[in-house]
């Protein structure tokens, strides 16, 4: 039987895909990279449709959301970046030491990728996710170095569901935290070097009841310490390795499984949203 990836997918289902459907699929094919390391709007604004379709175009596939077909998306990049190198090609024109340092830059976001999928506790995602979605309201923290990460999660939690925040790039709001109760989930990036502001955020959280998720480099981080629940990206002082890849992975898991367990919800959210959308003309398509 054939390996179903994502280009077999795309192959098998595309006469019944719609006409925006059409055009993500072939912008993904042909762009893996974008597809396995953008966020939907980012798709859609390139290929010059909204969001939803990007979205919707995975459930055409036959996939249970965005996030498991980011997630082929990915494998497939990673696989064709690792086969496509060909030192024996290097001409003495091109500048080897330069090609070498990307290939292994590769090879280091692959290797982040596996340790991340070693070293993942499903229970904790799990828990997270259902945390999520039972939530009166989630405030996600991240800043400075971890606001990139933390404005992801801000964004694509609000494609999901209502009553999600998110704190500045550089601190917070007391104001924003004052209706926080024990149904409510503070969710903290924190990454080295770990920032005042973090830390103020989940002693804060605490001192009102409410659950901290914390994603951080290792369990006894002043974060991790805190938190209820603790998701790790993995201690590495690699030079090309940034931790924007495991964290998306962690929090691609995430989305997969509140997807996963709150579908109908999140499918009534998204439509209203692409009404919403529509009627005020936001998007092209």
């Amino acid at each position: 039987m054939k390996e179903k990836t994502f280009q077999y997918l795309v192959k098998d289902k595309f006469p019944q895909l719609s006409p925006g459907q059409k055009k993500v699929a072939e912008f993904l094919i042909t762009h893996l990279e974008e597809g396995a390391l953008h966020t939907a709007f980012q798709i859609g604004r390139q290929v010059g449709v909204s969001d939803t379709t990007v979205i919707r175009l995975a459930y055409a596939l036959g996939l249970n959301g965005f996030s498991e077909m980011q997630e082929m998306i990915r494998q497939e990049w990673l696989g064709t970046k690792q086969s496509s190198f060909r030192p024996e090609l290097i001409t003495e024109h091109e500048d080897v030491k330069s090609t070498s340092i990307f290939t292994h830059a590769i090879q280091q976001e692959k290797q982040v990728l596996d340790q991340i999928l070693n070293q993942i506790n499903e229970e904790d995602i799990w828990k997270t996710a259902d945390a999520l979605i039972q939530a009166d309201q989630i405030y996600i923290g991240g800043f400075r170095n971890s606001y990139t990460a933390a404005y992801w999660l801000y964004y694509t939690l609000n494609q999901l569901r209502e009553h999600v925040y998110s704190s500045l790039p550089t601190g917070y709001l007391p104001e924003t935290l004052c209706n926080l109760t024990d149904n409510s989930v503070v969710f903290i990036i924190s990454l080295p070097r770990y920032t005042k502001e973090a830390l103020a955020l989940a002693e804060q959280a605490k001192k009102q009841n409410a659950l901290v998720i914390a994603v951080t480099d290792r369990q006894l981080s002043p974060i991790g310490q805190l938190a209820d629940i603790t998701l790790t990206t993995g201690e590495n002082t690699e030079i090309f390795s940034d931790p924007i890849l495991s964290i998306l992975s962690l929090f691609q898991f995430i989305i997969m499984g509140m997807q996963q367990r709150d579908q109908g919800n999140i499918r009534e959210r998204q439509e209203k949203l692409e009404q919403l959308y529509t009627e005020q003309g936001i998007f092209l398509e």
